[in-house]
This record gives structure tokens, sequence and C-alpha cells, in this order.
């Protein structure tokens, strides 16, 4: 049986762990009578009101980057030592909620890169009526 610390299990519960230690978590419930129980414990617990600080701490997300400071990031305006702490955050914690707001972000900025393209080849080809000849 593969070991799993508490934190990782709450971790697991909160879906903020890398996926591959979730996999391997979600591999080992299909087999473990004993995670199982531990997972409901630590349910039980939470649904009782008993947090440390540390459950605060990830619950609310307390270290995670805003979109806000994401999308500095991704446009590269961060003062380094933020956009440092950003790439550790998305790269060395792997936090899944922020990785996806990222990849959210980007999505937009192409999406809108592509519109503004669009945009200014119609521009382009409205100015230009009437001023080409036929050859």
């Amino acid at each position: 049986m593969v070991r799993f610390t508490t934190t990782e299990l709450e971790a697991y519960l909160d879906e903020s762990l890398p996926a591959e230690r979730m996999a391997a978590i979600e591999a080992e419930l299909r087999a473990s009578d004993a995670l199982r129980q531990s997972l409901i414990e630590i349910n039980g617990r939470r649904d009782a009101g008993v947090h440390s600080l540390g459950d605060i701490w990830r619950r609310h997300r307390l270290s995670c980057p805003s979109r806000e400071q994401l999308g500095s990031y991704l446009l590269q305006i961060l003062d380094e030592g933020c956009a440092d702490y950003v790439q550790f955050h998305l790269e060395t914690i792997e936090c899944r909620r922020c990785q996806a707001n990222l990849e959210d972000l980007q999505a937009q900025q192409a999406e809108a890169d592509t519109a503004a393209v669009e945009s200014r080849r119609r521009r382009y080809f409205q100015s230009s009526v009437g001023h080409l000849r036929p050859e």
C-alpha cells in the first residue's frame, strides 16, 4: 500500500494535487478500505468545523495569485519577485486551479489576437475597395 499524508488527502479532496498524484490516490482508493476510511474521517472533521491554520490557508487559496496577477504574468509586466513567485506556484507547486486560470487567459488572449487580425484585415479591404484596378 502506498502511504499518503493527511495533507495530501486533504489536497486530494480539494482537487489541488498534481494530476499524477491525484491518479495515484484514486488508484489506491479502489483497493484500500483503510484509505477510504481516512478520507471519511477527514471529511467528518471538515464537516464538524475542525480546521487547522494550514487547512484554512489551502481551502481559501491564500497563496494563489489573483486572476489579475496571472494576466499580468502572461503579459510579462509583473515585477521580477512577483513573476518568480507566480512561476514557482505554477511550475513547482503545480496548482491546478491557477494553471487552468492561466490556460483560460491564454485562450482569451489568442482569441483577441485572432479577432484583432481579422478586424484589421477587414478594415484594409474596406479602405481599398474601388482603388484596385482589374488586371
